[in-house]
């Protein structure tokens, strides 16, 4: 390997990492520590540095977030394990009957401690990590298969496409819920209508048909 080439992948690794960390301030944290004129020019740097040296271009690379249009047909997944959905409780006996059965199923458990939440109304995915890297989104469809949106996930700045630390799972299958803030939303809207184009008529329409 040649000197240049080596010093270039060294650089490479160094702006994916900066580039991910500040990511990650910024569209999960909201705690950005370098202004936007900064984040591009890392950006930059990195996408000449790849383009010069195509070999080195790994799957985290910032850069493979805008690579090309997001999918509008999915192939089928068979997942692991079934995704489930979250059972509604609409009442204060709803909610001792699920205590119960927990109890019921967890048998001589100590004492729990619950925790609630806000429920996010978007799209169910699941993120399958292998060491620490994005390698599979998907829909969580009928809860044994759903569809590949892999993609169109990685468009979503605040999805890491490599774990952060220094020991990642084997296997790691995050679930949750792509979902689009009132604001976002609004925004959104104002921009279709100016542009002519329908309306969502909700957030959680909005943010399915985003991916």
């Amino acid at each position: 390997m040649s000197d240049e080439r080596q010093i270039a992948r060294e650089r490479l690794r160094v702006l994916r990492d900066e580039l991910a960390y500040h990511a990650h301030r910024y569209y999960v944290l909201d705690q950005p520590v370098i202004a936007d004129a900064e984040y591009d020019r890392l950006f930059r740097e990195l996408l000449e540095l790849e383009e010069k040296f195509p070999e080195l271009v790994t799957a985290d690379s910032p850069s493979q977030r805008v690579g090309g249009a997001p999918l509008e047909k999915f192939a089928a997944v068979q997942r692991r394990h079934a995704m489930l959905s979250l059972e509604n409780a609409f009442s204060e006996a709803e909610l001792r009957d699920f205590e119960e059965r927990l109890q019921r199923f967890l048998k001589n458990a100590p004492q729990l401690a619950y925790v609630a939440e806000p429920k996010m109304d978007g799209l169910a995915v699941e993120l399958v990590y292998e060491n620490g890297l994005f390698v599979l989104g998907s829909t969580r469809g009928d809860g044994r298969t759903g569809e590949d949106i892999t993609r169109n996930l990685k468009t979503i700045a605040a999805i890491p496409l490599r774990l952060q630390g220094g020991s990642p799972p084997a296997l790691l299958e995050v679930r949750g819920e792509v979902f689009m803030s009132s604001a976002g939303f609004k925004k959104l809207n104002q921009e279709r209508a100016a542009a002519g184009e329908p309306l969502f008529a909700n957030p959680r329409n909005a943010a399915a048909g985003s991916v």
